[in-house]
């Protein structure tokens, strides 16, 4: 898996490194959370749904549910930081509510402040460790998001302590445990996972992932194929092969894919990859056209031999594609 880390540069920071006066009698500029709270508060007051929800957080100072909703409805209006705000007014009020800590933890998430999530729930478990399995998962996910696999892991753990019957905590142990290349484990998860939900295609496609891993190549397509097609499978055990560096095998399982279906573009685009990547050049079998003259002999003269319909040509294709 790739992950693209965006650098958002902010105008207003270097604001910070430098002391401001104000004239005698000159009124302060306004902070950027001033103008973001105003903004808000303009874009808010032609807003049915935001004018309803204030007035009734205002009339009802405690109707956790109402706070949390007018959260919810900034954050979809494109005002994060408005919803954090709110989030983290309503834990300082209601320190007990797990509600309200889920809130502020999603909050956080969407603001890219993930380790103030994660301490906020810690202490917050630390305080009710008989809190449900949803604040372990969440505490897990933000680990994991985080590629702290290690420490998410017996976050996972808690939650199925507390919920083993939960297909998708097994699965989400497994995926925890697959990142950590624990591979017979995390297929272990994933069996555990298809047991209590066979239908679970994603605990499917990461046991396959697992034994491929594994270098149960075998066990891996007999995986993948239950639940897609041949091409698909064999593409999957490619990727892998990639990952690992076995360019001549992936490309043996991009061939068998292609031979299953000669426009499968998964398959196309992973064999422009590893061609970029060995140096050897782009080709794959192409099912050969009749001309004309062959569909004009077959109409008049008869059924043609058929002893070389099978033949295949080969193509070469731009290598501008990305793994699948």
């Amino acid at each position: 898996m790739k992950f693209r880390l965006a650098l958002l540069v902010l105008a207003v920071l270097p604001a910070a490194c430098v002391h401001q006066t104000v004239a005698s009698g000159t009124k302060p500029a306004p902070s950027v959370w001033d103008r973001q709270i105003r903004n808000a508060k303009d874009a808010g007051d032609g807003d049915y749904q935001l004018n309803a929800l204030r007035a009734k957080v205002a009339a009802e100072s405690d109707n956790i549910p109402a706070r949390l909703e007018l959260a919810k409805t900034y954050r979809e209006r494109g005002y994060p930081d408005v919803a954090l705000e709110i989030c983290r007014l309503a834990a300082a009020r209601f320190p007990e509510s797990g509600e309200v800590q889920l809130a502020l933890a999603g909050a956080l998430r969407d603001s890219n402040r993930r380790n103030e999530a994660i301490s906020g729930l810690e202490a917050f478990l630390q305080a009710h460790p008989q809190a449900g399995p949803e604040y372990q998962s969440w505490l897990g996910i933000l680990h994991d998001e985080g590629r702290q696999w290690a420490e998410g892991e017996p976050a996972w753990r808690k939650a199925l302590e507390q919920r083993p019957q939960a297909d998708y905590l097994h699965n989400n142990l497994g995926y925890n445990l697959l990142m950590q290349k624990r591979y017979d484990e995390s297929a272990g998860e994933f069996r555990e996972a298809l047991k209590l939900n066979a239908q679970s295609q994603v605990a499917r496609n990461n046991l396959g992932l697992a034994l491929a891993w594994q270098n149960s190549a075998s066990e891996a397509i007999a995986t993948w194929q239950s639940g897609s097609d041949p091409a698909t499978a064999h593409n999957n055990l490619a990727a892998v092969l990639m990952e690992k560096g076995n360019y001549p095998a992936a490309r043996k399982e991009l061939e068998i894919a292609l031979g299953y279906n000669r426009t499968f573009q998964p398959a196309i685009q992973n064999l422009e990859l590893v061609s970029r990547l060995d140096g050897q050049p782009v080709l794959f079998p192409v099912k050969r056209d009749q001309t004309f003259w062959d569909r004009f002999k077959r109409l008049w003269v008869g059924p043609l031999d058929d002893s070389g319909k099978d033949a295949v040509r080969t193509a070469s294709v731009p290598a501008t594609g990305e793994t699948k």
